[in-house]
């Protein structure tokens, strides 16, 4: 992976992150990983955990951050999201899993859309 694209998800993730806090939401955890998966945050809000999957476009030469979420994606997340349950002894705890997509503009400025229970 190439260092602006490590660097660019990682600007991402610090933005979904600060807004999560803002939203009154509890980080647990950042960046978990299983087998060929990744969380990039875990989250807690209202007694409901929740995993995130952070998409960060610069520009839509790609399309939408939105189309980058496969179904080969969602069965990683989904087995990832088990695995930490599994790991962590969390049993009988309503979970979900969301997606959040930033999408930067030509002035740096950018474009923040939550998926709740994708």
């Amino acid at each position: 992976m190439g260092q602006e694209k490590v660097l660019l998800g990682r600007k991402g993730e610090e933005i979904a992150r600060n807004y999560l806090i803002k939203n009154n939401y509890n980080v647990l955890d950042t960046n978990f990983k299983f087998k060929n998966g990744e969380i990039d945050i875990i989250a807690k809000l209202d007694g409901v955990l929740v995993f995130f999957e952070i998409k960060t476009r610069k520009n839509k030469n790609y399309g939408d951050p939105e189309f980058a979420i496969t179904r080969k994606k969602h069965t990683a997340l989904y087995r990832t999201a088990e695995y930490y349950l599994y790991k962590n002894n969390i049993e009988n705890v309503d979970c979900r899993i969301d997606v959040i997509t930033i999408l930067f503009d030509s002035k740096g400025s950018f474009k923040l859309n939550h998926y709740e229970n994708i």
